[in-house]
């Protein structure tokens, strides 16, 4: 529908050519954090040696907006070569120790990729794009040397989250699952900001900018689609603070996420398939 008034943000995440800006930096981690960070990289190297190509942070902790004993630390690894489950078993209890050993934190998530997917052709305006722009380099070569450079147009909408429909039935499962107060609230995170994030991209290339806030990704949304504006203003709210409600992971699975599959699949048509 018609876009009513847009709220601004800054330079919409641009540069002079159009294209999305790189977000975060090394010098914008808060000094809280830093001794976190300082660890994930030490282990990180101790862990995987010269298989290692590149480590890369990502998320609140590198843009400078993360919250003492609220936010995760996410970190992105390429490797020279295939990982193994060894290895992502590896990563996991390396995420672990570092949650447990680190108070301001609360999780670690971590990618674990190979240097030739990330910028295989499949991937360039996904992984290879989440790596150019959305990745801050923490240790190696940084790959973004050698993808180009991205616009916030309609095909990098459908290739970024234009698979909603297919996740769903798997959420749906994981709702069913979810036996514990814990396990609702940390679905209720992370259901609410893909949600977010998928419903900013539906718009992203009509509002033509980027931003990772995910209260100004709602607002934004909010002027092109009112009539789930609320909606999405909540889940913003609860992947911040999420609730352990199992009413708000229904609403996502049955009501608004079915809607923004299809919305999305109208508008940008659906991501190409994954072997």
């Amino acid at each position: 529908m018609a876009a009513e008034t847009v709220p601004p943000v800054a330079s919409k995440g641009l540069d002079a050519q159009g294209c999305i800006e790189r977000e975060g930096s090394l010098g914008r981690i808060p000094p809280a954090f830093r001794p976190v960070v300082a660890a994930a990289r030490d282990r990180v190297l101790d862990l995987f040696g010269s298989r290692l190509h590149s480590a890369y942070l990502y998320g609140s902790i590198p843009r400078g907006t993360a919250r003492v004993g609220r936010s995760d630390l996410d970190l992105l690894l390429a490797l020279r070569d295939e990982p193994t489950d060894a290895d992502r078993a590896d990563v996991r209890a390396l995420g672990e120790a570092l949650d447990e050993e680190f108070p301001q934190i609360d999780g670690v998530g971590t990618l674990l990729y190979s240097r030739a997917l990330l910028l295989s052709e499949l991937e360039r305006h996904d992984l290879g794009w989440f790596v150019a722009c959305l990745c801050t380099p923490l240790l190696g070569d940084d790959l973004a040397e050698y993808l180009p450079r991205y616009h916030p147009d309609s095909l990098l909408a459908r290739e970024t989250n234009g698979d909603l429909a297919l996740l769903l039935p798997r959420w749906r499962d994981r709702v069913e699952a979810a036996d514990s107060e814990d396990t609702r609230r940390r679905l209720v995170r992370f259901m609410s900001r893909h949600l977010v994030r998928t419903a900013f991209t539906l718009v992203m290339p009509r509002w033509n900018g980027w931003t990772s806030d995910l209260a100004e990704m709602a607002e934004i949304f909010a002027a092109y689609y009112p009539e789930r504006a609320d909606q999405i203003r909540r889940a913003a709210v609860l992947g911040q603070a999420p609730t352990a409600d199992m009413a708000v992971l229904r609403t996502y699975v049955d009501d608004l996420g079915p809607w923004l599959a299809d919305e999305y699949t109208r508008v940008h048509g659906t991501k190409t398939p994954r072997p």
